[in-house]
């Protein structure tokens, strides 16, 4: 390859504004690669400790066991999860049974209100991260873009002060433009394709979620009134 046709010298001779566009393309690339394994790993290990918790769950265990076992872990941050909406709502269950007043009917709302706090905290926990993804994905092309049209601007201009434009004079100029545009794509296509990916996963936990609760509440509303009764 022509060394003053590599990459890295077009980028160390581009001028001062395609630079800095450079510049920020790469590091929004390499922000958007750290979110994309953190969030890659974050969605294994949400999937690994729901499969697990369930696989418990509808194992027939205790409930009131079942609850004791989260306070056992000592690590409030690793209760997360299905596991999370769980204990929220049985807290609030036994809690408001305990107290012996209200009908039924209110320690269930009790119970459904706090599980629907604890999916709201998880949906939060599932979605972080993907705006940024979603704003590089959208955003690089038409930055890289400006950095192209900036940078063949000022090649053209600078033909005005050379007698016969040439190819040889030319192409340094165009294609440390063209880099740019380059690294903008570069920069969208991973984040374009993390973006979809996890906001698959994320409805696909929120559907999980929400059939957790519809059924643990149903549990729930059988043992209510099974004690008033």
């Amino acid at each position: 390859m022509n060394q003053e046709l590599s990459v890295f010298h077009l980028v160390l001779n581009a001028s001062l504004t395609v630079q800095i566009v450079m510049s920020i393309l790469l590091l929004a690339s390499i922000a958007s690669w750290f979110f994309i394994v953190q969030r890659a790993l974050y969605f294994r290990a949400a999937r690994q400790e729901m499969e697990a918790f369930e696989q418990e769950f509808w194992s027939g265990i205790d409930l009131s066991q079942l609850f004791r076992q989260g306070n056992g872990k000592g690590d409030g941050s690793r209760v997360v999860g299905v596991e999370g909406i769980f204990r929220a709502g049985f807290k609030e269950f036994s809690r408001l049974r305990q107290q012996g007043s209200g009908e039924a009917d209110a320690v269930m709302e009790g119970s459904q209100r706090a599980m629907r706090v604890a999916m709201s905290r998880e949906q939060e926990k599932l979605a972080a991260h993907l705006p940024f993804l979603a704003t590089v994905g959208s955003t690089s092309p038409y930055v890289g873009l400006f950095g192209t049209v900036w940078g063949i601007m000022s090649s053209f201009q600078g033909l005005a002060t050379v007698q016969q434009a040439t190819l040889q004079t030319v192409a340094p100029g165009i294609s440390e433009a063209l880099v740019a545009t380059a690294m903008g794509l570069f920069a969208a296509i991973p984040a374009v394709v993390a973006y979809n990916r996890f906001a698959s996963s994320v409805e696909y936990f929120d559907n999980k979620y929400d059939t957790f609760a519809e059924e643990f509440s149903s549990i729930l509303h059988r043992q209510a009134h099974a004690k008033r009764g």
